[in-house]
């Protein structure tokens, strides 16, 4: 079953406050929680970024990132905080996510490389949509990550 979710980009700054305790939840109930991971959320890196968020029809987030430009987390623009909520895994919208987000990185920085870290569980999804691994696998938190970057849009 492929979901159908409403999308909206946001600035820091546009965020509601209800908006922004629905992405520190569904953040905290996936990297802390479920993976069982101790670490800084809060990076002073959201207020530089833009906030893509998958909402169902109730209008609950099932799908979120963050999307950087050039120089806040890397020298290329970059998508981090790549989550989807337990109610949202098996249905598309991680695959609706990442589609969405690469396009929105095209219309905001123009073709430019995306760069992210990736956990490695997770490369071959990552390489589904053209992303390619330019390091080896290093510990960040605990978890096995990975480099990549997609170059399709440069």
């Amino acid at each position: 079953m492929l979901l159908q979710l409403n999308w909206q980009l946001k600035k820091f700054a546009e965020l509601t406050p209800f908006e922004l305790y629905e992405i520190i939840w569904l953040r905290n109930e996936v990297f802390v929680v479920e993976q069982n991971c101790v670490f800084q959320d809060a990076d002073y890196k959201d207020q530089k970024g833009w906030h893509l968020m998958g909402l169902n029809e109730e209008g609950k987030l099932i799908a979120y990132c963050r999307i950087l430009p050039a120089g806040v987390s890397y020298n290329s623009a970059s998508i981090g905080r790549v989550v989807s909520s337990p109610a949202g895994r098996k249905t598309g919208a991680g695959k609706l996510l990442m589609e969405k987000a690469i396009q929105i990185c095209a219309e905001l920085f123009g073709k430019t490389e995306i760069k992210i870290g990736a956990q490695y569980y997770l490369k071959n999804f990552y390489s589904s949509f053209g992303f390619e691994q330019t390091s080896e696998i290093y510990l960040e938190d605990g978890i096995e990550h990975i480099e990549m970057i997609y170059l399709k849009g440069s």
